[in-house]
């Protein structure tokens, strides 16, 4: 990638799902722009060691799947189907009694946004925007409604109390599931 920088092939260099080792290694190489991995009120692994190296090294990052995959928008709960070949049908975290016990943060996050006239997705991207201004995440939708909606966080600005309430009811809430099946956690390292 270095060559590849110098010869003006390629402008920024970013890893994706890369621990903090793995980060300082490439970043005294080759200067890294940004970092993606999967981050959400239901994804905090990030927050241990790869945000402070981040934030250590003036490096970027892209939390992918800011909203859990579409649970934390409110609109999938226990008795929700998904289509045959969704993926949600093989992560545990979609199995029904995940989603049943993870419903408390889908709640919590309904609480604020009632507050704000925003939805449950709005307050949970706004959580993510408020963290650091080098955090951008990127959620993905095919619904022009559902981008449309998305860019109200941009708008919605959470008082600290607001985050106060978001950090200590979430700390309470043990999240059910894997991110990812077993099999493809071993194959892959997430």
């Amino acid at each position: 990638m270095k060559e590849l920088i110098a010869a003006g092939k390629v402008r920024h260099f970013g890893l994706c799902e890369a621990a903090a080792q793995t980060i300082r290694r490439a970043h005294a190489v080759q200067p890294l722009s940004a970092v993606q991995s999967e981050y959400s009120l239901w994804t905090r692994g990030p927050e241990a060691e790869v945000l402070p190296t981040l934030e250590e090294l003036s490096i970027g990052f892209v939390p992918y799947s800011p909203l859990g995959k579409g649970f934390l928008t409110g609109k999938i709960d226990a008795s929700s189907t998904f289509a045959k070949g969704d993926l949600r049908n093989l992560i545990p975290r979609f199995a029904p009694d995940a989603r049943d016990a993870n419903q408390a943060l889908v709640n919590l996050l309904k609480r604020v946004g009632d507050r704000h006239q925003a939805t449950p997705a709005q307050v949970a991207l706004a959580w993510l925007l408020s963290r650091k201004p080098w955090i951008v995440p990127i959620p993905g939708t095919t619904k022009l409604h559902r981008l449309e909606e998305n860019l109200g966080a941009a708008e919605l600005s959470l008082a600290g109390e607001d985050l106060t309430e978001i950090e200590a009811a979430a700390a309470k809430i043990s999240i059910q599931g894997a991110r990812y099946p077993e099999q493809l956690e071993k194959m892959t390292g997430l």
